[in-house]
């Protein structure tokens, strides 16, 4: 697990540190982008994967150099943001999400990013003063172990996070425990509609581009259930061969993870009347 851990964080500093001007990091296979990690990498830039994954052109010129690209879906784009809210962030990279969001919530309200790779940090925080954005806020902290109050949070997103997770259970628990009551969350992930090859499934570069630790479908809204969340919906299915075009990994393979995943979006509502239980 630990192995898996430091991988991750290891190419997504690598993204980081590219983004940055450091041409001799290794681009390494991250979400998005065609299995790459930033547009100096991909075969097409950042901002086309984003409008291809359901952000439009204004959101691509607003989120500007904090886009690298890592994402697989668009967890804003049907979410109920409003002003005045408090919004978490899981995995916010360089904060394309965060700022995004950001100006949605306006100056009354808030948004929390968490990350657990020193370089995004510090690229989001360069991003945010370069920006004068004073409602956002990046924490350094994994997802299983949420560096955010009880009961705190009115919206959580993430975007192509949670499949990198070892402990998917015990993060759906800690999103649970971060909202408040009547709180939603909308995150977009990879998953899974059929297994993939077995070679495939258990390679460790397969799991840090986020699709050998990609979970089947309905296992994945079990997850969701099973830590309280009530409304459950899957408003978006995207087709996933964009995301996985780059990976390290012969042709055969590359066609069978396109036709095993898709990027869904999941939106779910922690119940008003009581916390959510954690599993």
């Amino acid at each position: 697990m630990n192995d898996i851990v430091d991988q991750v964080r290891e190419r997504y500093g690598a993204a980081a540190r590219r983004a940055q001007g450091d041409v001799s990091a290794a681009c390494g296979c991250a979400c998005g982008c065609g299995g790459n990690s930033d547009a100096g990498c991909c075969g097409g830039g950042a901002g086309d994967i984003a409008l291809h994954i359901g952000y439009d052109a204004d959101d691509v010129a607003r989120g500007g150099d904090s886009n690298l690209g890592l994402g697989c879906g668009n967890p804003l784009g049907l979410a109920a943001i409003r002003p005045g809210m408090t919004v978490l962030d899981l995995g916010s990279g360089a904060g394309f999400d965060v700022f995004l969001a950001a100006a949605r919530v306006g100056d009354a309200g808030r948004v929390i990013g968490v990350d657990m790779t020193p370089d995004m940090l510090a690229l989001a925080n360069k991003n945010a003063a370069a920006r004068g954005a004073t409602n956002v806020e990046f924490r350094e902290g994994r997802i299983e172990a949420l560096p955010v109050a009880d009961a705190s949070v009115d919206l959580v997103i993430s975007n192509c996070v949670i499949n990198l997770a070892p402990d998917k259970r015990r993060v759906f628990a800690e999103i649970a425990r971060v909202l408040k009551p009547g709180g939603t969350v909308s995150v977009s992930d990879l998953v899974l509609v059929r297994p993939l090859p077995e070679a495939l499934a258990a390679s460790l570069d397969a799991y840090v581009g986020c699709v050998a630790g990609a979970s089947p479908l309905g296992e994945y809204v079990a997850l969701l259930a099973g830590a309280g969340f009530t409304d459950l919906a899957i408003p978006t299915l995207v087709p996933a061969g964009v995301m996985v075009a780059g990976l390290a990994v012969d042709d055969a393979e590359r066609t069978a993870a396109a036709q095993a995943l898709v990027s869904a979006t999941f939106a779910a509502r922690k119940p008003a009347a009581q916390g959510a239980q954690a599993a």
